[in-house]
């Protein structure tokens, strides 16, 4: 048995670039090998955006699906492979997309299924800025490309929880950059209700932050010489909570708040060093 749909239910809602796996027991939700896995939840929700000029993320609806053989599996867009799976500690080989572009386009796969209305960049207002801008001033965004990253994962189960260390690295060749992610998990269940509790550090290449955080020459000539990125540290906290009504519907409560890295936080692109998610509503299994 593998991870349980509501535990990647958090993943989607807070973008995370990897599944979330869990050791399966008599307290946790898993799904089956050989079997397929698809379920919806809404509610409402939404997810700060701390780009200046971009409007915050509603969300409303996030669908999963999963499939999971002996050692292949598919989970909402990453894909894996299972190295080894043993009673204190699971080793996969992992893909997944990218969380950092979501912030810069409304449709990205990260972004998908979260409904409602949200303006990218002001571009019309920022292409007509005239003479009298100043030199500081930021310019019309380039493109943030889309990318896939690739590497290993290894969680380590205990009676304290689940730890997962990750190193990931951008394999479409797009900023060529690396990120590794260390996350402790504690969960906790009661007859219907179930609680998780998780702290987070997520570690950024110093080419992942140029890339998205970073200003390029036609952007802005004076902040591509005065801002210069170094790599650094996400992290945070998130608290997910579900109460089972029947076998297929759940309510669920879920938020995630990340403290941005320091070097992330002092780009001009943004006029806040942190951001949140949260979804309240219900959750159905087919």
């Amino acid at each position: 048995m593998k991870s349980s749909f509501f535990g990647f239910l958090l993943s989607v809602l807070l973008l995370s670039p990897s599944m979330v796996m869990a050791q399966c027991d008599d307290t946790t939700d898993c799904i089956e090998k050989g079997s397929w896995d698809l379920g919806i939840a809404f509610g409402y929700g939404q997810r700060t955006n701390p780009l200046k000029d971009y409007e915050d993320i509603p969300i409303y609806v996030l669908p999963t699906i999963a499939y999971y053989g002996d050692s292949w599996f598919f989970d909402n867009g990453a894909i894996g492979y299972t190295l080894t799976e043993q009673e204190r500690f699971t080793v996969n080989l992992i893909t997944g997309f990218s969380s950092d572009r979501a912030f810069f386009y409304r449709w990205d796969p990260s972004n998908i299924f979260l409904a409602g209305t949200s303006r990218g960049f002001r571009e019309a207002e920022l292409s007509g800025i005239t003479s009298f801008a100043t030199l500081d001033t930021i310019g019309e965004l380039e493109s943030r490309n889309f990318t896939y990253l690739g590497g290993i994962e290894a969680y380590v189960y205990n009676r304290f929880g689940t730890l997962r260390l990750a190193l990931l690295h951008d394999l479409l060749n797009v900023h060529q950059g690396t990120e590794g992610q260390i996350k402790w998990n504690y969960h906790w269940g009661h007859k219907e209700l179930s609680v998780d509790f998780a702290v987070f550090f997520d570690w950024k290449s110093q080419e992942v932050v140029n890339y998205y955080y970073g200003v390029r020459p036609s952007e802005s000539a004076y902040w591509h010489e005065h801002y210069r990125t170094e790599n650094g540290w996400n992290r945070g906290l998130e608290l997910t909570a579900r109460y089972s009504l029947t076998p297929a519907w759940e309510l669920l409560m879920t938020a995630r708040y990340t403290q941005l890295a320091d070097t992330i936080a002092q780009s001009p692109l943004l006029d806040e060093d942190d951001s949140y998610a949260y979804l309240i509503g219900a959750a159905y299994r087919f």
